[in-house]
């Protein structure tokens, strides 16, 4: 099962990303969940102690590994490399482990243009592929904010693509946006789950400017995960995030996981 999540930048995308990823993980699933937003904090998120979060090193800036899989000098440009280097051991040499969640994080291609075919770029492009068309495990990816990504077809062949959306008009645009770039590269369904959500109008805003069936499920403002984003203590609300995991994310995921066994019914998720 395939998962991909963006939205605005700020809307919670990677919040959401780490629960949904740790449901999994407890659930008993195999997890990949995979840092691909530049702005890479998916690790905090999912509460990796600060020593191991500092010792990641992004795909993207592992030199020697890039230079031996393309047989290419890396930042180089017009010269000759491998456009399909092997990237399936990359999973389960380089994730970091915490909490049963594997996390990988991919990085970005600090110079050149989004179009550049540079050896990170096309190394970068092959594992987003592999991990969704070959990898077994359940894959979460938390796309970078907006829409950018979708120009370079990274979110091809996932199961849900997810849109995470507050009761805003900006970010209902990003929403529209992304859905619109979506059918350009066969993304057959996206979904919707509205965060900080205050009150019923809320959510009823939100369902007014989206399509029907679309809506996964509604994730309400709570202070103390504001409070304990900024202090990495996400994991560690007790009861809070025991409600907030019984009243939004299970729900979330069990529509998640009913759609893809509807998809795919010969498949075993």
């Amino acid at each position: 099962m395939k998962i991909a999540i963006t939205g605005k930048g700020g809307v919670g995308k990677t919040t959401f990303s780490s629960m949904l990823s740790r449901m999994f993980a407890d659930d008993g699933y195999r997890v990949v969940a995979v840092d691909a937003d530049p702005d890479a904090n998916l690790g905090l998120a999912l509460g990796f102690p600060k020593e191991v979060y500092d010792s990641i090193v992004p795909i993207s800036e592992m030199r020697k590994l890039i230079s031996e899989r393309t047989a290419a000098e890396t930042g180089t440009f017009n010269k000759m490399f491998k456009l399909n280097p092997k990237v399936d051991d990359i999973p389960e040499n380089y994730c970091k482990e915490y909490n049963g969640v594997r996390l990988l994080t991919l990085g970005t291609v600090d110079f050149g243009g989004s179009g550049c075919v540079c050896p990170e770029h096309v190394l970068l492009k092959r594992l987003c592929s592999h991990l969704i068309l070959q990898n077994k495990d359940v894959v979460v990816m938390d796309m970078e904010a907006g829409i950018e990504h979708l120009g370079r077809g990274t979110a091809q062949g996932v199961d849900a693509f997810i849109v995470v959306v507050e009761p805003g008009e900006r970010s209902l645009q990003t929403y529209r946006k992304v859905k619109s770039l979506g059918k350009d590269i066969g993304i057959k369904q996206v979904f919707v789950v509205g965060n900080k959500i205050r009150n019923k109008e809320d959510e009823e805003f939100i369902m007014s400017n989206i399509e029907d069936g679309e809506a996964l499920g509604f994730i309400y403002y709570n202070q103390d995960v504001t409070i304990s984003n900024p202090r990495n203590t996400v994991w560690g609300g007790g009861d809070t995030m025991e409600k907030i995991f019984l009243l939004f994310i299970i729900p979330i995921m069990t529509n998640v996981i009913s759609y893809c066994k509807c998809q795919y019914k010969n498949v075993q998720f």
